[in-house]
């Protein structure tokens, strides 16, 4: 079983957020590889966003809600189980 450390957490959780931008709905995929170890984030999310502030025309991300996603972890060619969980990077990242 892989390992899903607060780190990568923390990095999936950031490559996530660039893809997203500036849309209300994202469907696609996050690769990252740590080590030896190719890691990938395929998901459908709706993304809610908040009004914009005085600074800033940009509306914040208030919530995300996957609709569907799979995390998968490959070592040597093989897939390997992992105990990756949305609901904790979400709860590491924000």
């Amino acid at each position: 079983m892989y390992t899903i450390s607060s780190k990568l957490y923390l990095e999936v959780f950031e490559s996530l957020m660039a893809q997203i931008a500036t849309k209300g709905f994202f469907s696609g995929r996050v690769d990252l590889t740590v080590g030896d170890t190719f890691c990938s984030l395929i998901c459908t999310l709706v993304v809610h966003r908040g009004k914009p502030s005085e600074e800033s025309s940009l509306r914040p991300i208030e919530r995300l809600v996957p609709v569907w996603w799979e995390f998968r972890t490959i070592e040597g060619g093989e897939e390997i189980l992992n105990d990756f969980s949305f609901r904790e990077m979400l709860a590491i990242a924000l």
